[in-house]
Formats: C-alpha cells, sequence, structure tokens
C-alpha cells in the first residue's frame, strides 16, 4: 500500500464542493473551506473542478482527491468520465482521481482500465466511484487503487439502496483494496460504524460543508417545534 494511502488511512476525507450558483461557489471560498478541514484535522479533501483544484492545491498539504465534473448528452456518468477531465483533475494538482466506475457507457465507449492507466501515468492514484460490489470487483481488477461507494443511491439497480453502504464497503473489504465509504455519513457515529465495516477511510461532504442543507435543518426543527 502507498504511504499517501497509509496518510489517508482510518481518516477523514471532506469532499468540499458547492452547487453551482450557490454563495459558495467560489475558488477562494473552497480553498478556505479546505484549509479549515485540514486545520480541523481532516486527513484529506475531495475537490470538483479545475479552477477549484487549483485554489485548494495553494492552500492545503493534505492528499487531494480530484474530480472534473461533465455531462454530456445521452451519457449517465459525469464524474470524470473521459480522458479529458482526467488531464484536468491532473493538471489541477490531484493526488488522487476518482472517476465514475458504473458499467455504463461513457463517452467514446472509453473503459475503466483505460481511464486508471490514464491516472497512473499522470503519477496519481486511481479511486474508483462505485454504485455496488459488482462495480468495485470489476474496477479492482483493472487496477483501481481505491474502491469507493459513492455512487451506490444513484443508479437504477441502488436507486432504494440505505446509505451508508454499509454492505458494499463490507462487500469490498473482501478486494485487497482500499476501501473508501462515501455517501450518507450525516455524524461521527455514521463514520465509526463505516470503519467498523470494513472502510479503510470516509467520505463527508453535505454533513461538513454544505451550508445551505446544514441551516435548513435547523430551520426545520424549529418550524416543528
Amino acid at each position: 500500500m502507498s504511504a499517501l494511502l497509509e496518510r489517508l488511512r482510518g481518516g477523514l476525507i471532506v469532499s468540499v464542493q458547492a452547487s453551482p450558483g450557490s454563495a459558495l461557489d467560489d475558488p477562494h471560498v473552497l480553498a478556505a473551506i479546505a484549509r479549515a478541514a485540514q486545520d480541523g484535522g481532516a486527513a484529506g479533501v475531495r475537490i470538483a473542478g479545475l479552477r477549484n483544484l487549483h485554489a485548494v492545491r495553494e492552500r492545503v498539504s493534505v492528499p487531494i482527491v480530484g474530480i472534473v465534473k461533465r455531462a454530456y448528452d445521452g451519457y449517465a456518468p459525469y464524474i470524470t468520465p473521459t480522458l479529458l477531465e482526467v488531464r484536468e483533475a491532473l493538471s489541477g494538482g490531484a493526488d488522487i482521481v476518482a472517476f465514475d466506475a458504473t458499467a455504463r457507457p461513457r463517452p467514446g465507449g472509453i473503459g475503466p482500465a483505460e481511464l486508471i492507466a490514464a491516472i497512473h501515468g499522470g503519477g496519481a492514484l486511481a479511486m474508483a466511484d462505485c454504485a455496488d460490489a459488482d462495480d468495485g470487483a470489476a474496477a479492482r481488477a483493472s487496477g483501481a487503487d481505491i474502491v469507493a461507494t459513492t455512487l451506490c443511491g444513484y443508479t437504477e439497480r441502488t436507486r432504494s439502496c440505505p446509505l451508508p453502504a454499509l454492505d458494499v464497503v463490507l462487500a469490498f473489504s473482501k478486494l485487497d483494496a482500499f476501501v473508501v465509504c462515501e455517501g450518507g455519513i450525516h455524524s461521527p457515529q455514521d463514520g465509526r460504524a463505516a470503519l467498523r465495516a470494513g472502510a479503510d477511510a470516509i467520505v463527508v461532504g453535505t454533513a461538513i460543508t454544505n451550508t445551505q442543507w446544514l441551516v435548513g435543518e435547523f430551520a426545520v426543527a424549529l418550524q416543528k417545534s
């Protein structure tokens, strides 16, 4: 296992992202949040978009999981779906590049093995964002360094799966890969449960960095009272 992954083992990766149009959707703001996450003890951060990657890279020393989100007409995958997005994530300074590792078709018919080869060729580790156990097994067989539960709940087959996807984590733990639980972790208790199920690290986004969601939770609770 690489030294980079050992830095992440047992740790928290904070996903620092903002929806388009959000007041937080600014590279300088996201870089400040990423630095605050690092100062608070995050082992790594997950960042989307070339401009944001550049800004965050200047502010943090922890490993960066980089993605580039881009939709292509007629295709469902949008997390680093082609070699173009891989190159952008690498140029932004990502230490790890995450990509959609589901079996859904991608533009140009490119497959996970080609994406992984390009990521490795750029000197980074490859993180497979998976929806189910089959995705993880296929990604690991293609050379992915990390398998993650990121897309569980976002495909037709997994739409109704409970999150965090601890059953998928358990399946991944048998693959001799670095396992990340991402999605539906809203409390430290959820995070500990993921580690007990076999995750090597966890990713938390909404529950830490989505100010609008957090404020909404308080606002709704107050209205109910």
